[in-house]
């Protein structure tokens, strides 16, 4: 009787464990959690962030994080399905370990952003605005939307109402004026091309650093972050401060930070025109 009792609460356990918001897999570099239907979210012990996309025919994976040992391996565990690895912008924390695909995608714009990895001998397929992902049963398209870097891309899954931004609009907070610097206007057209995209069925921003968040944003968020950019563009924003983090080598020398209803945007005050 007691070993029966044993059976059924492990099977339940097991069961639970495959709903939502479950945690299915977890190893010393990540843990993957179940996020909605076909779609999971891979949290890095580096607060990075992966997300894959199953549908009926293929599969894809959003970013590769900064360095996660057989991260195609792990991929694998949840799913079997051919892969697409889609990059958003190729920054290390989000492209540094693409070294296990023999494919991966991104928008030809960051290219010159590629001498900062480690030697990719793999295909590169080239994304641009417009460009779709066949999955099935789902479609995944790709929306250019430069300021973090010149070739970042989000990536809209109409069917589910989701959009995966990488860092283009930051996770709460966004970098602008990073090598190779981006005047702010382009961040404020990419924030008007988001407020749109959102205002037709877009529900869901899922950003590239998931575990300070833990949730998907919504579009005040990019209305928020597109007046603090206005503000900056015009003079009128809140004083801004010294940032002292100097993240990857790549920021100016003087990058500050400013704040705006919850949202934040570092840049470089000679580089904003």
């Amino acid at each position: 009787m007691k070993l029966h009792i044993i059976i059924i609460f492990v099977f339940t356990c097991i069961r639970l464990n495959t709903g939502l918001n479950a945690q299915v897999f977890s190893n010393a570099d990540l843990k993957i959690t179940k996020l909605e239907d076909k779609l999971w979210v891979v949290e890095t012990t580096d607060k990075t962030t992966m997300y894959i996309i199953e549908g009926s025919k293929k599969a894809m994976l959003i970013d590769t994080g900064t360095n996660c040992e057989k991260l195609d391996e792990v991929v694998h565990r949840i799913t079997q399905k051919p892969l697409y690895v889609v990059i958003t912008h190729m920054h290390l924390d989000h492209a540094g370990n693409i070294t296990p695909f023999k494919d991966i995608y991104f928008h030809p714009a960051d290219t010159l952003l590629m001498k900062r990895l480690k030697p990719f001998y793999g295909k590169v397929h080239y994304v641009n605005d417009g460009d779709l992902f066949d999955l099935g049963d789902k479609t995944i398209e790709v929306k250019h939307m430069p300021g973090h870097t010149p070739g970042a891309i989000v990536l809209i899954d109409r069917s589910a109402g989701n959009c995966f931004t990488g860092d283009a609009f930051g996770s709460g907070l966004v970098w602008l004026q990073l090598w190779p610097f981006s005047p702010i206007k382009t961040y404020i057209r990419s924030c008007d091309k988001m407020e749109k995209l959102m205002s037709n069925g877009i529900n869901n921003i899922y950003c590239g650093h998931y575990p300070y968040l833990k949730k998907a944003l919504s579009i005040d968020y990019i209305r928020n972050m597109k007046k603090l950019a206005e503000a900056i563009d015009n003079g009128s924003a809140p004083s801004p401060h010294p940032y002292e983090i100097h993240y990857l080598d790549i920021s100016g020398p003087n990058p500050t930070i400013t704040s705006l209803n919850g949202v934040s945007i570092v840049y470089e005050p000679s580089k904003i025109k």
